[in-house]
């Protein structure tokens, strides 16, 4: 409260009662200080709250101010590490077409390289394949038919045209014929279907005939055995096949 005001309720005071008693006034004295006192702690919080509240605008501030200068930073690099891979671009562009050009020429030494070294691959290679015919076949005279027979396959996946691939077929055969007649007599007849010009049809034409006739199947064994000197007359198979037909009664 002002002094001005205070004056004035002394005044309103005296002019009212005019004979008030020192005491009245004093305690009156007291209560307005009492009131100047917390107006005075009033004005002093809301200052402290102000000055906090100042404070932290300016913490505010100082934060947005920094978050601008490292967005500007990062702009700033970002905008250059695009340059330099717009550079390299184009450093490639321009060494695409010797790129090009160098592989077209690498891609011709190879070629007459290969035409070079094709006659001595052509070797090689029969020689790997008699290699696998030669060991699967020494596995099947030991008895081990199980690793003959992987032996023989694999052979004829490698070198299906290899010389020896109708032989192969034969002896896979022949793995079969005391475990499993009926899969000996498939692949017999695969040989005289698929290599009808080789020596081994012959074998196979006869193998069948003899397994029809073990099985007491005379009509099939005959008619084997006809078909294999019809077609193989100067064959070895086809003069052992004569004698069959006549042990038959023909």
């Amino acid at each position: 409260m002002t002094p001005r005001v205070v004056s004035a309720l002394l005044v309103a005071t005296v002019a009212l009662g005019g004979c008030a008693l020192r005491s009245d006034v004093r305690r009156l004295e007291d209560q307005l200080t009492t009131m100047q006192d917390q107006d005075a702690k009033r004005d002093s919080m809301q200052a402290a709250q102000l000055t906090q509240v100042i404070a932290l605008q300016r913490q505010a501030n100082d934060s947005l101010m920094a978050a601008q200068r490292t967005l500007v930073a990062f702009r700033g690099e970002t905008l250059g590490q695009l340059y330099e891979v717009q550079k390299q671009l184009l450093q490639v562009q321009e060494l695409a077409g010797q790129s090009t050009r160098r592989l077209n020429e690498l891609r011709g030494d190879l070629d007459a390289r290969g035409q070079q070294i094709s006659g001595a691959g052509a070797g090689a290679t029969n020689a790997s394949a008699v290699q696998m015919y030669e060991a699967s076949l020494q596995q099947l005279r030991r008895g081990s038919t199980g690793t003959a027979r992987a032996g023989f396959r694999q052979f004829l996946e490698q070198y299906p045209t290899a010389t020896e691939a109708p032989d192969a077929l034969y002896f896979i055969g022949e793995s079969f014929s005391t475990e499993a007649p009926d899969s000996a007599a498939t692949y017999y007849g695969q040989v005289v279907e698929r290599y009808p010009s080789s020596p081994r049809a012959a074998s196979a034409l006869y193998r069948l005939g003899a397994m029809a006739e073990s099985a007491r199947d005379t009509t099939a064994a005959r008619g084997y055995y006809q078909r294999l000197i019809a077609k193989y007359p100067t064959s070895n198979e086809a003069a052992l096949a004569r004698d069959r037909l006549k042990a038959l009664g023909q």
